[in-house]
């Protein structure tokens, strides 16, 4: 079966295009690869002629300020990939601009970083600014600005900025051009075993039955884990995400007059026959790629944003009840006192903070991985749905927490990956400074952190210290004021499908 994008559409659809460093410059001469950057170009024109919205996302900077400096390999230190990005993207948006002139299509340039969309105005103007650009008839070209970007503020990749921006822009499609025709069960340039996947439903599913390492060019700084994170992002916004060949960039539009086709087809059996309107040929077989099934229930913008673009300042951690409560779509996301058992780091009102409940550990797994001292325990992260699911099944234990019972096989290691939760940063273990209330850490030799979603703080942190457990009535007589009887909302539980 075919993946479709939301309510079966038959267009035109918004697409956001992402293209590599290793889809535009050569990896060892570092020169453009100008037949297939216009390839791309008449690609981008023949999707507008057929009244589609374009939207691309490219990397290269620093490859083409290689070639500007005739330098062999990307510098070790950041202030020299900066450097090396200030001189590229001149020059790169130039080529741009060049081949999409001689077509006579309008370019913009519009360089980001996490920083700039981490608060909600200047988000809003850039979603505002985007819609105005696309409505004018113009394409939008985006990149991440290295040059002034740092760790705390960088997208990671522009496989993250390219899930962010089609969910900024609640798209139909995001395109993820690599050096493969989609996603395999192995290395297909090690493995001459390993099979395409044509259709992925659940991305935590899949971890589990292929290999995403190896995977990525050395000019890059991406790889096929970075493409199911982005997967995850857009997908959760709604939007079909589809990793494909840039190879031949002609593949995208036969992409999509084959998903039309197929909705075509499962309408036509369910509704009367009708007279379609003239289209493009059809592709005789399905062109190869791997697509990425929409959330059939996609995020609110707002929780969108607050879940990946947002950087938690803290973490609240909530018992079992509450848990459960927030992982049902009519909880609204919003978190009573009576819910919470305690809180980790300092915060402001307003400021996104991680939900994480409390596991206990078995006598095995406490010797496997018992830290060096408390203040060593890190928040982790599930890498497979399994606990997660088991978690709301579970019996609340005597002191609030989850008591579970786990085979080996489901200890999360400390430095498990962002495959349940594509975040945009990685989990750390609390500072010195975030452990100085100690009220809420029971023994620590006994209980794990995990993380389970995002949302808003309401309260600060040392105001929800004092109102934790209570019920919201005591909100008022306990701080004194009450600006809300829920100590968080807009939060998103990442609840395994």
């Amino acid at each position: 079966m075919e993946v479709r994008t939301r309510d079966s559409k038959q267009g035109p659809f918004t697409i956001v295009i992402k293209l590599g460093t290793s889809s535009i410059v050569h990896e060892t001469t570092h020169q453009p690869l100008l037949s297939l950057l216009s390839s791309i170009v008449e690609t981008v024109i023949k999707l507008k002629e057929h009244g589609h919205r374009v939207v691309l996302v490219s990397s290269g900077a620093i490859g083409v300020g290689l070639k500007r400096m005739d330098l062999p390999s990307r510098p070790k230190t950041l202030s020299g990939k900066q450097a090396l990005a200030a001189i590229g993207q001149g020059r790169l948006i130039a080529l741009w601009d060049n081949l999409f002139g001689q077509l006579g299509t309008p370019i913009a340039q519009i360089l980001l970083t996490r920083g700039d969309l981490s608060d909600r105005s200047r988000y809003l103007n850039a979603v505002n600014t985007l819609s105005e650009l696309i409505a004018m008839g113009v394409v939008p070209i985006i990149n991440e600005n290295d040059t002034v970007s740092v760790s705390e503020i960088k997208f990671g990749d522009n496989d993250t900025l390219s899930a962010i921006t089609a969910a900024m822009l609640r798209a139909d499609y995001l395109f993820l051009m690599t050096d493969v025709d989609g996603l395999y069960t192995s290395n297909p340039r090690k493995d001459p075993k390993a099979k395409r996947i044509d259709v992925v439903d659940s991305i935590s599913a899949i971890r589990l039955q292929v290999s995403t390492q190896t995977l990525g060019s050395n000019l890059g700084t991406g790889g096929m884990e970075t493409k199911l994170i982005a997967a995850d992002i857009a997908t959760g916004a709604g939007v079909t995400t589809v990793v494909a060949s840039s190879k031949d960039p002609s593949i995208i539009f036969d992409i999509i007059q084959w998903n039309i086709h197929s909705a075509r087809l499962s309408m036509s059996q369910t509704s009367p026959p009708h007279s379609p309107s003239p289209s493009p040929p059809i592709p005789q077989e399905r062109p190869p790629h791997t697509s990425f099934t929409p959330s059939t229930t996609p995020m609110s913008d707002l929780k969108s944003w607050t879940f990946y673009t947002l950087t938690p300042a803290g973490t609240v951690i909530v018992d079992q009840g509450a848990y459960r409560v927030l992982s049902k779509r009519e909880s609204g996301g919003r978190l009573l006192p009576a819910g919470v058992l305690g809180v980790r780091g300092n915060f402001a009102s307003g400021q996104a903070v991680r939900i994480a409940v409390r596991v206990q550990q078995s006598d095995e797994e406490r010797s496997r991985s018992r830290p060096r001292s408390p203040i060593d325990s890190p928040l982790t992260q599930p890498t497979t749905p399994t606990l997660l699911a088991s978690m709301l099944k579970s019996t609340t234990s005597a002191d609030g927490g989850l008591g579970l019972s786990r085979s080996s096989s489901d200890v999360i290691p400390s430095t498990s990956s962002t495959a349940s939760l594509p975040v945009s940063g990685s989990m750390t273990p609390a500072s010195d400074d975030e452990h100085h209330n100690t009220d809420d850490r029971g023994d620590e030799d006994t209980w794990q952190l995990l993380e389970v979603g995002r949302g808003l703080a309401n309260y600060n942190s040392a105001a929800i210290r004092q109102v934790k457990g209570l019920k919201s009535a005591m909100i008022a007589q306990t701080l004194g004021y009450a600006d809300s009887e829920y100590v968080a909302e807009n939060i998103t539980i990442r609840v395994p499908a």
